[in-house]
Order: structure tokens, then C-alpha cells, then sequence
């Protein structure tokens, strides 16, 4: 799974190919979720800070989200998104 941002020992990663709706991957010390793009649905369980983290990047990012989710779908090479600061 290609990974497209790291910050504060969150990694976020899409898969190629990979089923609607629109999503992403995250991992954080040992906890993992899945955040649909559009909905902001989160699915799994993530510490409150690293969620509220994830999420906020999530937002300043969606566009770029958009982009690569549509890369992905197309098995093209993800971009970098830039990590929260």
C-alpha cells in the first residue's frame, strides 16, 4: 500500500484499485482506520488525538485526497500530500 503521508507516527496510505467509496488508510501505534473521503466516515478505532489529527489534515487535504484516490483507481503513481505541521 503505497503511503502518501506521515506526521505525528500517523502513516496514511490508499490502496490501488480499491473499492467505493472514496477512502484512505491510517495507522497509528498499532490502531488502524479507514476515513471515507466525502462522509468523513471513520471505521475502526484510532487514539481521540491522533483521530482529531487525521481528520484535520483529511480536511486540509481533500482536494489532493481526491487526486490520488483517482490515481489509485487508475494504478498511477500516488503523490506526496504534505504532512500536518
Amino acid at each position: 500500500m503505497p503511503v502518501i503521508s506521515r506526521f505525528y507516527g500517523i502513516v496514511v496510505f490508499m490502496n490501488y484499485r480499491d473499492h467505493d467509496p472514496p477512502h484512505l488508510h491510517a495507522r497509528h501505534q498499532g490502531a488502524e482506520v479507514v476515513l471515507e473521503l466525502r462522509s468523513g466516515t471513520v471505521i475502526g478505532d484510532f487514539p481521540p488525538r491522533a483521530l482529531r489529527l487525521l481528520l484535520e489534515w483529511a480536511d486540509l487535504h481533500a482536494e489532493e485526497l481526491e487526486v490520488n484516490w483517482n490515481r489509485a483507481r487508475e494504478h498511477r503513481h500516488l503523490l506526496p500530500v504534505e504532512p500536518l505541521r
